[in-house]
């Protein structure tokens, strides 16, 4: 059971998946502190000087300033700000990821579309097609010139 587990660990397609999840989590983070302290600040001034993490609705009936300070407090609420937030955050990495697939396609096509490289060619006397490297053809009998 052990042999069978070390196989399935070390196959490479979940080594691949690991890195890619270990990764995914850091640029996941690097794109919530995109959109919280890059993206957010400018739209909130532009809209009046809101800060979007701190939108929300108390159900409590209580006043409170802040989010921290209704958490704080157990008061129940919805916190649309922050939501408003992680929405903006799956779209930059949503947006991210079909760019990184994007190219990885682009490039696979690329791959798929060249041509194999040339095994033969054409006698240049009786044009039959002989292999690459032959310096006589085999049809004719001439010797052929090297390129």
């Amino acid at each position: 059971m052990m042999k069978e587990f070390k196989e399935f660990v070390m196959r490479g397609n979940v080594v691949d998946m690991a890195v890619g999840i270990v990764i995914g989590a850091a640029f996941g983070k690097i794109v919530a502190s995109l959109v919280d302290d890059v993206v957010m600040p400018p739209i909130g001034l532009l809209l009046g000087k809101v800060d979007f993490s701190n939108l929300f609705i108390n159900l409590s009936g209580k006043d409170y300033a802040t989010l921290a300070a209704a958490k704080a407090a157990g008061a129940p609420t919805i916190n649309y700000g922050v939501f408003i937030n992680t929405v903006l955050n799956f779209l930059i990495i949503a947006f991210a990821i079909f760019l990184l697939i994007r190219e990885v396609n682009k490039a696979r096509r690329e791959e798929e579309e060249a041509p194999p490289p040339a095994t033969t060619k054409e006698c240049s006397y009786c044009l039959s097609i002989i292999p690459l490297k032959a310096t006589r053809c085999p049809q004719c009998t001439s010797e052929l010139r090297l390129a």
